[in-house]
């Protein structure tokens, strides 16, 4: 049988979709699957490598465990804690105080053998001076207060007004013409502190609004011994600024159960609260310089700086010990990662994390190099878990490391890595770690007298240092960096 030129052509095609179909099981969309397939396979035989490389750090996540809570290093973090708070106190913002808490740990780093520098930045210097408040009607009574970082003071003869109890904003608004002239006291509760410090933070710009000659906030905090409890404000653009001081939880609820019987309650009130120049400072970075990448960086951290009540010891110093002790231990063991080790324990944190947000300005340009970035901000009692934040890809290799703390029982990967000196960072897509710890005593000191090494369990701080160091190490050391 004979063919024309255009059969014999599409005989051709018809035999060559006839190869390709049965190369690719007969249907087109057999190839996507099979591609599919293909990937899926690499990606498990990816994980399967990441999972044996970090199990093979079982060793040494032991031997670094060991040291932190059985051997020689053992409640080390919690001396050089006590020894440090002991020594230099409370440490505010612009403070001589915060100059001496640097010399102090660029010292003691230094003669632990590790390589240490500074690096200059500017803070806020905001400083508390005399106050006091005395309730005049219907009785007199002392009230305990703190003034709120960046508060006004009053005049030097102090405000002697009359009172109004709100347990909110809305309240606020709708009483606003009562408002006028008077003191208004926040009275509101504690539902958590994330959602409740907004009163702290934007309680006098909302009262000055209406009219308002000073604020008084309830502390943010859920237990009180007739504690005050400060921390920073903030001053809403365009609006009067006026004293702004945080009284107990007992005062608030007193004046308001006053309040609700219809009785008049006027309230003394002087601070000598003013803003000074930026301060110079700096932040306090020490290292392990990586054996084969040495320009790129696990970064851990914790805030040098408190504010002036208490020794700061929780709220941060807990935090900035086990940064160093994680370095001090992997030195003791002779060990030397990949990757370079750099702790920082930021200056400038309670005004909103200053000192960090000017090291990201200085060295974002290097973002591509910095692995991980880790910080311990919310106390070093007992360890439960690790808060990550990054890609799904990193997050296999992270719930791999955290499997080496079996020894100390917190194999949990949580999500939600956070902190205020190391967003930045995640905003700009680096993976970010940071301590989840059992806190639920933690706002009971936070930010007030009672911020001292009593809180503090030497233990504890030993259980964080060892997690701490072990999850540094071992990302520092894997052959890759974790995948943004």
């Amino acid at each position: 049988m004979t063919m024309t030129r255009e059969g014999n052509q599409f005989f051709l095609h018809f035999l060559l979709f006839v190869v390709l179909s049965s190369l690719c099981d007969c249907h087109p969309h057999f190839a996507l699957h099979n591609a599919s397939r293909a990937a899926s396979n690499h990606t498990a035989r990816n994980a399967s490598r990441v999972a044996a490389e970090v199990a093979g750090y079982g060793d040494v996540a032991k031997q670094i465990i060991d040291l932190a809570v059985y051997g020689a290093a053992r409640n080390r973090s919690y001396r050089r804690l006590a020894d440090f708070t002991d020594t230099i106190g409370n440490r505010v913002s612009g403070s001589h105080n915060l100059e001496m808490a640097i010399k102090y740990m660029y010292n003691a780093m230094t003669q632990d053998g590790l390589d240490v520098h500074l690096e200059p930045v500017k803070i806020p210097h905001w400083v508390r001076g005399e106050e006091s408040a005395e309730m005049t009607l219907p009785r007199a009574k002392s009230l305990a207060i703190l003034g709120l970082g960046s508060s006004v003071g009053t005049p030097p003869e102090g405000i002697e007004a009359e009172v109004l109890v709100v347990e909110c904003f809305e309240e606020l608004k709708r009483r606003a013409s009562e408002a006028v002239g008077k003191i208004v006291v926040f009275n509101q509760p504690f539902v958590s502190y994330g959602v409740t410090v907004a009163y702290r933070a934007f309680g006098a710009s909302e009262a000055a609004k209406v009219g308002a000659v000073a604020c008084l906030i309830r502390s943010i905090t859920p237990f009180s011994i007739n504690s005050p409890h400060t921390g920073w404000q903030d001053y809403q653009d365009g609006v009067k600024q006026i004293p702004a001081a945080c009284i107990t939880v007992e005062d608030a609820e007193l004046m308001w159960r006053f309040a609700q019987r219809g009785q008049k309650t006027v309230v003394r009130l002087k601070m000598g609260a003013k803003t000074l120049p930026d301060a110079d400072s700096f932040n306090t970075v020490a290292e392990i310089k990586g054996w084969e990448h040495p320009e790129q960086v696990v970064l851990l951290s914790g805030h040098l700086d408190s504010w002036d009540v208490g020794q700061g010891a929780m709220d941060d110093g807990g935090g900035a010990m086990i940064s160093w002790e994680a370095l001090s231990l992997i030195k003791d063991l002779g060990l030397r990662p990949r990757r370079t080790l750099r702790t920082v324990l930021w200056t400038g944190e309670e005004q909103g994390g200053v000192g960090a947000r000017q090291y990201f300005d200085l060295h974002k340009v290097n973002l591509s190099n910095f692995d991980l970035v880790m910080e311990s901000d919310l106390g070093t009692f007992t360890p439960l878990a690790l808060q990550f934040t990054g890609s799904d890809a990193a997050r296999k290799v992270m719930e791999e490391v955290v499997k080496l703390l079996a020894p100390i029982n917190t194999t949990k990967l949580e999500t939600g890595g956070e902190g205020t000196d190391i967003s930045p960072w995640i905003e700009a897509g680096v993976p970010g770690a940071s301590l989840h710890v059992e806190d639920s005593r933690y706002f009971w000191f936070h930010h007030s007298e009672g911020d001292t090494m009593t809180v503090q369990d030497p233990k504890d701080m030993s259980l964080c240092s060892a997690l701490w160091a072990t999850v540094a190490f071992v990302v520092a050391d894997l052959q890759d960096m974790l995948q943004k």
